[in-house]
Order: C-alpha cells, then structure tokens, then sequence
C-alpha cells in the first residue's frame, strides 16, 4: 500500500475530501483562465496526446472522473466519438460550468454529469470501456482506494487513462519550476481566485505525488496490466494508461 503525505488545502485537520470540495466550489469562477493562464495554454496539447492514446480501443463508454468544468470531456468526446460519457466530481461548483459548456457545445446527449465520491463510486462494476483522469488523482486522500474504484468500474479489456502534473527532475527546469511554483503560481492564484491557500496547495500536492515508477508500480499493484508512462514538456506533466484484463471480474 502506498503511503502518501496528505496534504490538505486549508487545515491540517477535517476531511481532505470536504476542503477539496470546498476549495474547488470557491475557485471554479476563474478555474479554466487560471489553468490555461499558469501552464501558458501547454495543457491542452498534454490532454489531446492523452485522449489520442485511447484512439486504438474505441472506446464507447466512457467516465471521466475528476471533470471539473468538462474540458477532458468534451475532448473525449470530440476525438473519441463514444455513445456515451459521464463527467463525475465532488464540486458542484464546477460542475455547473461544465454543463453550460457542454450546451453550447450541443454535446448534451452524449456528456452527463453526477456527484460523485471518486473514493466511493456509486457505478456498477464493469460498467465503462475507459476511465480518464486530468489533474485530479493528485488530490486523492486515498490513493490505491481511489485507482481499485477506477479498475473496479472499467469493464475486462478496458483502460485508463491518468494525466497529472509533475515536477521536473533535471537542471535547470527543476530549479526554475520550484520558483514559479512556489512564488509565481500562488501569487497569480490569490490576484485572479481570491483564495489565499488554493494555489499554494496546488504546488505542494505536485511535489508529494508519487512520480514516473513510481507510480506505474502503484497502479500495478492495484490491479492494472501493461501499465506504460510518457512524460511531456521536461517533465511538467505525466500520462499513465493502464488496462484491465480480460481474465478480471
């Protein structure tokens, strides 16, 4: 079992998954400007190579967990062309920017949205050909309950697909990341959020998260196959796909 430091958005005490909660409800207005504005738009081009991965499996269900405000989604759903998708996430608050943008995008009958508890997923086993993950693993207070739910709903053949930040390893970029991170970043969130703690949690859970190996190990041992990794762009960010066997029930 993997033992994270768990870091919490705003005390050391209470329910990480409830501060999340709180944090992301209190963010979601500036969430996408700040994001595309903090990695300089690079993350869009992180997102399609990790749909594009999928591409071979066609996939015709999928659930995008951690959806925030429905941009993996609505990707998916460009690339993929699947019957089916279902954005799950604990904030409603960014939930509710999601669905706005999938009716403008008039994908309303293709992408649906829940509340869901990623530690506790209220789907019936073997449900989905693929699960998709951009940027919310890190805040798990769970790590290997979280990744056996993903595994646990992906029907026998399925894959996952896991894209999370990284800090870079090497010189210079290391050194240059931990001050835009730790100096920039939170400066830039408290001006455009108006939270204080967010965007200096946010670098924090970056560095704790396990990494490279390391985490292709963890998701082994929580029952995925075959499980590859690509860094992108010096090391910034991480693309994990995993399988589900035919032979798991």
């Amino acid at each position: 079992m993997y033992e994270q430091e768990e870091i919490k958005p705003y005390s050391r005490h209470g329910d990480k998954g409830q501060q999340v909660e709180q944090m992301f409800d209190g963010i979601a207005h500036s969430y996408d400007r700040l994001n595309h504005l903090l990695s300089l738009g690079i993350d869009r081009g992180w997102r399609r190579k990790t749909i594009k991965a999928l591409m071979p499996y066609q996939p015709r269900k999928i659930l995008d967990i951690a959806t925030g405000t429905g941009d993996f989604a609505i990707l998916a759903a460009r690339m993929l062309q699947p019957e089916r998708i279902v954005g799950a996430d604990i904030s409603e608050g960014m939930m509710q920017i999601a669905r706005q943008k999938v009716s403008d995008a008039n994908l309303h009958d293709i992408i649906s949205f829940q509340k869901e508890d990623c530690m506790a997923l209220s789907f019936a086993d073997n449900s989905f050909d693929a699960v998709i993950v951009a940027y919310g693993v890190r805040n798990y207070s769970d790590l290997d309950r979280g990744l056996r739910e993903m595994l646990r709903v992906l029907k026998p053949g399925g894959h996952v697909a896991i894209l999370e930040l990284a800090t870079p390893r090497r010189f210079p970029m290391k050194q240059l990341f931990y001050i835009y991170g730790h100096i920039v970043m939170p400066a830039v969130g408290r001006l455009l959020s108006k939270d204080k703690r967010a965007y200096s949690y946010l670098p924090q859970t970056m560095q704790a998260f396990p990494q490279g190996e390391v985490m292709q190990g963890i998701m082994e041992r929580a029952g995925f196959h075959e499980v590859r990794f690509k860094r992108f762009t010096f090391g910034l960010s991480t693309m994990y796909i995993g399988q589900k066997t035919m032979s798991q029930r």
